[in-house]
């Protein structure tokens, strides 16, 4: 996989990301050889098997979330290996540290494991093309490979006879496998193709097994007992003698956390969920809280105002020369603010771990997004060496992040160490859930644009204050900006955007307060989740400020130009702002863009390139709107997308992330939100928490362009365009120009007095 270090001025690379993750001990494997055979078998190289009937087994390394994954991985691997897709099986794998960094998340699967897949199964066609030559006595020139036969010379033989008869001996260095020639686009035959995910059907039938089903002869149940905040409470007593009464309770303990993940908990053991469930409701506990204990909402958001008006606070990511002059010598500014509220990740699978001690190692079965992150806590926690744990895999009935952090799984394996390692599985209720998220942190955000003659954009400058997740629990990568600060770079990607603009800075604050608070977490997209709302709502304000429409407006600044070009950024950035420009002006066409819309009704849009500039997926969206004067209430009444993600290797898991993420980016706009009150979240259900429902999902239409380019991540990006085009279709529609998500109907009638 090829490496580089992005330019300063910018956010780190998600490879930047890696080579900081190398360095902190969190090694992604690059290596490609393993045993050359193993059980009867062939391994080519770590990543797959195969057996002496032929069967080529794949080793995922991704959790499986819903996205389809496993597909999508086994079929780089198997299109370049040649195999009959039908032999082809797919294995989730245990932790383990020969697989290297293990974590599911940012949009990285398949544009980290193209690469690595693709020579990883050209290595094993071209081993087994040598060897079935010579067992058929046939110059491996002459011969070719397709659907798990070699042939040549008008002999034939399949991978599984080569693996029974043949003298499989050949093993690949890490740099032979760099260097293996992958080939031609035309010459694929499963990439781009349609084909079922593999793991539907044990979806639909019943037989695939989730975290919530995991289970272990003579286990007990356990439901935590949390504290009045998530960090720094202590607990001073327990009173379960009402617990008692509870038939099959078994006892109440305080957990002793050293790694300080699950302080405050106390574990409710019982003979069955129902009971455990029953019983906490039952035990008194009596906390000393910690000091968030009367920290709300709106304390996280003044306090944020309060940073970003420090101009000396935070870390400079972008800070280009001339910024301040261009504003001093500016014959107009535009300034405006944004801000978003705490919102869940309300996975439909609450949180819950089984764990136990065998023959001298901790196992953990759960569904987790990042072992690697992990296991580090557990082995604190337990006062035991990482070796002697495991982390057995299940699929995950949801994750959107929240299995990021995977902090449930040491209160499980705390629970279990308190009774002398017996399995304990403990399970959280949805409101448990809820109440120990790792939410999204609220976020305040400052945008300023100076246009000078001829209404010339000559500056801008974005300062974000957030919650830092990366911060909290992964500040092993935390690179420093143009001033020698450090700062969480999924905190602020996005921001650093591909429009020419002049002189630009870009500013990072940590919100110390939230920190604090409550534990940050990555949800669906992370930082552009807050900053695309603001660098697309203000892009639209600008242009209308300036008299231009905002489609031509954003053209004409997606200029390719210097920095934008996409030359710095990696191979996946071939074309830079160019292709984003394409996206937007193939969405123009697609919604008729500039044609009358009815009364009441307006057409918005917003454009953006993902995460990372090193792995752009340049998506546009266009929102078309129907909002009542009298109510405020908005109707979504299509979205339209259009995606250039590169080659698209499994087109139906393509389109099902798109539209997940864009209906995931219309529920947060619209509908998902909470407050922090008072040391907690305010809703812990879904009667208060309301997700976008059946009934207010619009028609839709995904376009994706076709490209041979690199293959980049679409899990996120689509999250980040609705919210900001559906504001922007609010203003078309209305002239109410909304600056906070989600955006209530309360907050849009305000807006229309505002505009009179």
């Amino acid at each position: 996989m090829n490496r580089h270090l992005p330019s300063a001025a910018f956010a780190p690379s998600r490879r930047g990301f890696l080579i900081a993750a190398t360095a902190s001990g969190l090694l992604f494997s690059f290596a490609g050889a393993g045993p050359a055979s193993a059980g009867g078998g062939y391994e080519p190289t770590l990543w797959y098997a195969i057996d002496r009937d032929g069967t080529v087994t794949v080793h995922v390394v991704r959790a499986e979330m819903g996205q389809h994954v496993g597909t999508a991985t086994a079929r780089i691997l198997a299109d370049e290996l040649e195999a009959d897709w039908d032999k082809v099986r797919i294995d989730h794998v245990d932790s383990d540290p020969k697989w290297g960094l293990m974590v599911t998340g940012g949009s990285w699967s398949i544009w980290q494991n193209f690469p690595l897949m693709s020579q990883a199964g050209a290595a094993g066609r071209i081993a087994l093309i040598d060897e079935g030559a010579r067992l058929m006595g046939v110059d491996p020139a002459a011969c070719m490979a397709r659907n798990s036969v070699v042939s040549g010379a008008g002999k034939s033989i399949t991978y599984g006879e080569i693996v029974a008869r043949g003298e499989l001996k050949r093993s690949f260095t890490a740099q032979e496998l760099a260097k293996m020639p992958i080939k031609p686009v035309a010459e694929r035959r499963l990439i781009g193709k349609q084909t079922a995910a593999r793991d539907i059907p044990g979806k639909t039938n019943g037989k695939a097994v989730y975290g919530l089903d995991a289970k272990v002869t003579g286990m007990v149940y356990a439901r935590p007992k949390l504290p009045p905040t998530r960090n720094d409470s202590v607990v001073v007593a327990i009173d379960d003698s009402a617990a008692k009464a509870v038939p099959g309770y078994i006892e109440s303990r305080a957990l002793e956390d050293p790694s300080g993940t699950v302080t405050g908990w106390v574990m409710v053991y019982a003979k069955s969920f129902v009971a455990a469930t029953r019983a906490v409701d039952l035990v008194k506990v009596t906390w000393k809280a910690g000091s968030s204990a009367q920290v709300s909402e709106s304390d996280l958001q003044a306090h944020a105002m309060a940073l970003i008006a420090d101009r000396k606070a935070g870390s400079m990511v972008v800070d280009d020369p001339g910024v301040d002059a261009a504003f001093a010598g500016a014959t107009k500014t535009l300034e405006a603010t944004y801000t978003t509220a705490s919102a869940l990740h309300f996975q439909m699978e609450p949180i819950n771990a089984l764990a136990f001690e065998k023959d001298g190692v901790f196992e953990i079965h759960t569904g987790n997004q990042w072992q690697s992150l992990v296991l580090p806590w557990l082995a604190k926690a337990l006062g035991r060496p990482e070796t002697s744990i495991v982390m057995r895999t299940y699929l995950l009935g949801g994750g959107f992040g929240r299995r990021l952090n995977g902090d449930y799984a040491v209160g499980a394996a705390l629970a279990s160490k308190a009774i002398g390692g017996k399995p304990v599985k403990m399970v959280c209720t949805r409101a448990d859930d809820c109440r120990f998220d790792s939410f999204r942190s609220p976020s305040v955000q400052t945008v300023r644009m100076a246009f000078g003659e001829g209404g010339r954009v000559t500056a801008m400058e974005h300062s974000a204050c957030a919650g830092w997740p990366t911060e909290v629990m992964a500040s092993f990568f935390m690179p420093k900006g143009m001033n020698g600060v450090p700062y969480d770079p999924f905190a602020i990607s996005g921001a650093n955007h591909w429009y020419s603009v002049g002189a630009q800075r870009v500013r990072a604050i940590s919100n110390d307060l939230a920190n604090r608070s409550f534990r940050p977490g990555w949800l669906r997209s992370v930082g552009p989740g807050w900053t695309n709302w603001a660098v697309e709502s203000f892009m639209d304000e600008a242009a209308h400020a300036a008299g231009q429409d905002p489609v031509a407006f954003r053209l004409a600044l997606l200029d390719a130009a210097g920095r934008n070009s996409g030359a710095a950024d990696g191979p996946s950035a071939v074309g830079g702002a160019r292709r984003q420009a394409g996206v937007l002006n193939r969405l123009a066409r697609a919604v008729d863009w500039g044609k009358p819309l009815p009364a009441n009704t307006g057409l918005g849009v917003a454009t953006t390139f993902g995460q990372e500039r090193d792995m752009p997926t340049w998506t546009a969206c266009a929102a078309r709107v129907r909002v009542d004067p009298a109510s405020g209430k908005v109707k979504v009444e299509k979205l339209t997308l259009v995606v250039d993600a590169g080659t698209i290797v499994d087109p139906g898991g393509a389109r099902a992330q798109v539209e997940g993420a864009s209906l995931w980016g219309m529920s947060l706009a619209l509908f998902e939100g909470t407050e922090f009150a008072n040391g907690q979240v305010k809703d812990t259900n879904l009667g208060a928490y309301t997700p976008l429902r059946m009934a207010d999902v619009p028609e839709m239409e995904i376009v994706f362009v076709d490209s041979a380019e690199v293959p980049v991540g679409l899990g996120e990006p689509a999250t980040t365009v609705v919210g900001p085009a559906i504001g922007n279709a609010i203003f078309a529609a209305s002239g109410a120009r909304v600056r906070h998500l989600p955006i209530r109907p309360k907050a849009v009638l305000e807006a229309l007095k505002a505009r009179t």
